[in-house]
């Protein structure tokens, strides 16, 4: 892989995050001209926001690791399918006359390879790679079967659409696609029992792993083993009443596929929490802004109010000084929020800052070299975890 291309892949992590964003936008507007609820139409779409978030992060600060390319994936096919099928309620259902009709049915079955990317998050978390043996053969076979049932459902749907037997259900598909009869109905019965018995296949595996890590990746592990059982079991319960339109179902059914969104969210956490790929600093820096932020934005209009409003000061007068007072608490207010947020999630740095305060502290009472040297190189290797630590002093060679 060149340099330019590496360059490129941030700038594609970032292009992909606005497509998602302006998908997520779109659900908006689409479905009240559609006349159709987001979220019994298109429930899926909570667990794309957990998605979107982890999967621009890790793609765009480890674009080498496929996880935040997949989960991108997962974000885009789940919005891009919920979007096509609003259009379509448009277009067959109030009767507008709109183009690229036929499109929007095709592009409303990209739930299939959605799920297959949720498949691979799971197989592939955290190193990206696949496993070796038994594990790699599964995923290969296991992903002919997924594309074997996608272009089963591609020739399906082409079929309804050129026998003119378009006829949408309540949730905006295809009635005989989401309801199927003959050769489509034996295929995803086939291909449904596959897909459950990779996802317990892949969740077995990460929970083989888990009994044989230790220490800061068997924390990891626990923490994705946890949100991919909930995961699971969730999406399990959504697709066996995905048919039904009983309220309580309906119900059982939305709460179900929210609880999807334990997946991405435990690998969150593990990401902030445990140090994984590195970057808790970067987010927790994120946060520890936006909360600055937010209370200054407060503390700020409270004062122009209470200036203006109360003591009826000029307008000109009360802006300026609200601005140097907010300017003022900012940097004593960002340290006391950056310090919370890194005790809570970023705790390798809390710690540092830590153990070099206190080295700090007991240099200025010490006076023998020998002892402030090995004091030093202790709080090196405990602070920044180094490969190899030296200490070169001047004078006599050493």
């Amino acid at each position: 892989m060149t340099a330019a291309a590496d360059s490129e892949r941030p700038r594609l992590a970032s292009a992909l995050g606005l497509a998602v964003l302006a998908l997520t936008v779109a659900l908006v507007p689409l479905s009240i001209l559609a006349r159709q609820n987001p979220l019994t139409n298109g429930g899926e779409t909570i667990i794309v926001a957990p998605f979107a978030a982890v999967g621009f992060v890790l793609a765009w600060r480890r674009p080498g690791n496929p996880i935040g390319w997949l989960s991108l994936a997962v974000a885009g096919c789940f919005l891009l399918s919920t979007d096509s099928g609003f259009y379509a309620a448009l277009i067959y259902r109030q009767g507008h006359h709109l183009p690229l009709g036929p499109a929007a049915l095709l592009l409303y079955e990209l739930w299939a390879p959605a799920l297959g990317a949720l498949l691979l998050v799971i197989m592939l978390f955290p190193d990206g790679r696949l496993p070796p043996g038994f594990w790699r053969w599964a995923w290969w076979a296991s992903s002919m079967a997924l594309a074997l049932f996608l272009a089963a459902l591609a020739v399906a749907t082409i079929g309804v659409i050129a026998g003119h037997r378009i006829r949408l259900d309540a949730f905006d598909g295809l009635t005989a696609i989401d309801h199927p009869t003959g050769w489509f109905a034996v295929a995803q019965a086939v291909w449904g029992l596959a897909g459950v018995l990779v996802l317990i296949g892949c969740v077995a595996r990460q929970l083989v792993n888990w009994r044989r890590s230790s220490g800061e990746r068997r924390q990891q592990l626990k923490w994705l083993a946890s949100g991919a059982v909930v995961g699971v079991t969730c999406l399990i319960v959504g697709l066996a009443t995905g048919g039904d339109t009983a309220p309580a179902v309906l119900v059982a059914s939305g709460i179900a596929t929210a609880g999807v969104a334990a997946l991405p969210l435990s690998m969150g956490v593990a990401i902030l929490k445990y140090r994984l790929y590195d970057i808790d600093r970067i987010i927790s820096r994120t946060l520890a802004y936006a909360l600055v932020t937010g209370v200054l934005l407060g503390f700020y209009a409270g004062l122009v109010l209470l200036a203006t409003e109360v003591l009826r000061f000029s307008s000109p007068v009360a802006v300026a000084a609200s601005t140097l007072a907010a300017a003022a608490l900012f940097t004593p207010l960002r340290r006391r929020v950056q310090n919370t947020v890194d005790r809570r999630f970023n705790r390798a740095r809390y710690d540092a800052d830590r153990t070099v305060a206190a080295f700090a502290g007991r240099l200025q009472d010490e006076v023998d070299l020998d002892m402030v040297r090995a004091d030093l190189v202790h709080v090196v290797g405990a602070a920044l975890e180094p490969a190899h630590v030296s200490v070169w002093l001047g004078g006599d060679g050493r």
